[in-house]
């Protein structure tokens, strides 16, 4: 296998222990996932289900991650299914699926993910190709491998097929929506990523992941957060977004001048 490459250097972390730390990027100019890529993130996750970034916009932005030497990573909106394997064939290193909450979401969601005879992912790379360094056979034989197909679990149905969602091939890594995952805990009452109730449901699906020999990610709206998903045993975090960064910046900087 021809590695390291900037595809497979996400899937080659995981396999040798060790954790990912991912900038998460929301707005809709690639500028600013260029901007993150060149800082010390170890990959950056670019989001269309919430905010004003489209496919195109994520399509534009993945080959400037990867011009950077970092893999990106892309989570769709819900059941939309069918830009899974677009967005590997732009060259992202793996895609997140929200709110799989039955085992034909997961299903459907690693057939879009892995080429045949594990999935029915259609030929078309041309992003993933090339980044890849690969000829055309090898990157068929070894795609599988490296395009991480991570599915969300943010519900109490997920929480409950938790194991056969894990036991699927197909499905690479499960990624934790906490925010989502309060509001299922607390029966729709409130919101509250931070809460006891959260951590141990972490906990919970960090133990049973690492049983099933996968890893773990986690949404994190904080530094401090992301650091305690870590100590929970995640694998990866995603901290805070653009937006937030954006926002914490400018009023620091804000402070000091009106002080």
């Amino acid at each position: 296998m021809a590695k390291p490459t900037v595809l497979s250097s996400l899937a080659d972390r995981f396999a040798r222990g060790e954790t990912v730390v991912s900038a998460w990027c929301g707005l809709p100019d690639v500028s600013t996932a260029a901007i993150l890529a060149q800082e010390g993130f170890d990959a950056v996750t670019l989001d269309m289900q919430h905010g004003p970034m489209q496919l195109g916009d994520a399509i534009r932005a993945i080959p400037l991650v990867n011009a950077a030497g970092k893999p990106a990573i892309a989570r769709i909106p819900v059941g939309e299914f069918q830009n899974v394997s677009k967005l590997f064939d732009s060259g992202a290193s793996g895609v997140i699926a929200p709110m799989i909450n039955t085992m034909e979401d997961a299903r459907t969601f690693a057939a879009y993910a892995k080429y045949p005879p594990m999935g029915e992912r259609s030929w078309g790379s041309y992003g993933g190709l090339g980044a890849s360094g690969l000829d055309p056979n090898a990157y068929l034989r070894e795609a599988n491998g490296f395009s991480m197909s991570f599915a969300m679990i943010e519900t109490r149905e997920a929480m409950a097929i938790l194991d056969d969602i894990l036991a699927l091939e197909g499905i690479d890594a499960v990624f934790v929506g906490p925010s989502d995952l309060s509001i299922a805990l607390f029966d729709g009452k409130r919101v509250d990523a931070t809460a006891p109730e959260v951590d141990q449901a972490i906990k919970h699906i960090v133990a049973r992941a690492s049983a099933a020999g996968k890893p773990v990610a986690v949404y994190a709206p904080s530094a401090e957060r992301a650091k305690a998903a870590l100590d929970l045993g995640a694998r990866m975090v995603t901290v805070m977004s653009d937006t937030a960064m954006l926002r914490s910046a400018a009023q620091a900087a804000l402070k000091v001048v009106r002080a």
